[in-house]
């Protein structure tokens, strides 16, 4: 079974098991338990359910693994002939979960 969730404008498709990073999640502590409401579509391979705009009644259980830090990105800033540059670093914070449950109405 798989499901399409929704999480602050950013679509996921999800399976029971998957670890998925998502962006940083403040209130959330490393072993605590996660509702993932905004479900758009639950599929188990024979039956598609598509909500409008979400399925009454699903929701996807998931378990904060941690938080964890993304690649560096380097912004550097240049002027031409004016003798102006900038180099500074972005480090992009997540946070990882499992997929414990996708729970449907049924």
């Amino acid at each position: 079974m798989y499901a399409i969730i929704r999480d602050r404008g950013m679509q996921y498709r999800v399976e029971q098991g998957q670890v998925l990073t998502l962006d940083l999640i403040e209130t959330a502590e490393a072993g605590s338990q996660l509702e993932l409401g905004e479900v758009l579509l639950i599929g188990d391979g024979t039956t598609i359910k598509v909500g409008s705009p979400l399925v009454r009644g699903a929701s996807v259980q998931a378990e904060v693994l941690g938080m964890r830090k993304g690649d560096k990105i380097i912004v550097f800033r240049y002027r031409n002939k004016k003798r102006y540059r900038r180099r500074t670093g972005h480090r992009q914070r997540y946070t990882q979960v499992k997929i414990s449950a996708i729970i449907t109405e049924e």
